[in-house]
């Protein structure tokens, strides 16, 4: 059920009631003075939205979730040994050698 505000003519009693969407204003009662002459009266409209209907929030877990694995793959060691052997593509230069040195 809605909650609604009101304004009492009578008296000019400010209030909130909750009510059916069936409820007619000209009906309620104020419970100040007890007179049917409220009036319904603008008032702000608030939602909770809760998890994953967020405009964008889908797009944010994905990049959140590339970030992760870059940071992983960042500390993973050097590639060498039995993990490069594995690995395709050129193999890697030793450290303090170039790759124009020949043997």
């Amino acid at each position: 059920m809605p909650l609604y505000e009101y304004v009492c003519e009578a008296c000019d009693n400010q209030y909130e009631i909750m009510q059916s969407l069936s409820a007619k204003a000209e009906d309620t009662i104020c419970p100040q003075c007890n007179v049917a002459k409220s009036r319904r009266i603008m008032s702000a409209f608030a939602s909770k939205i809760v998890g994953t209907h967020k405009t964008g929030f889908a797009e944010m877990k994905a990049y959140n979730m590339l970030d992760e694995r870059v940071n992983k793959f960042s500390k993973l060691p050097p590639l060498i040994g039995q993990r490069a052997a594995i690995a395709p593509g050129p193999p890697p230069t030793p450290p303090g050698t170039t790759s124009g040195d020949s043997a």
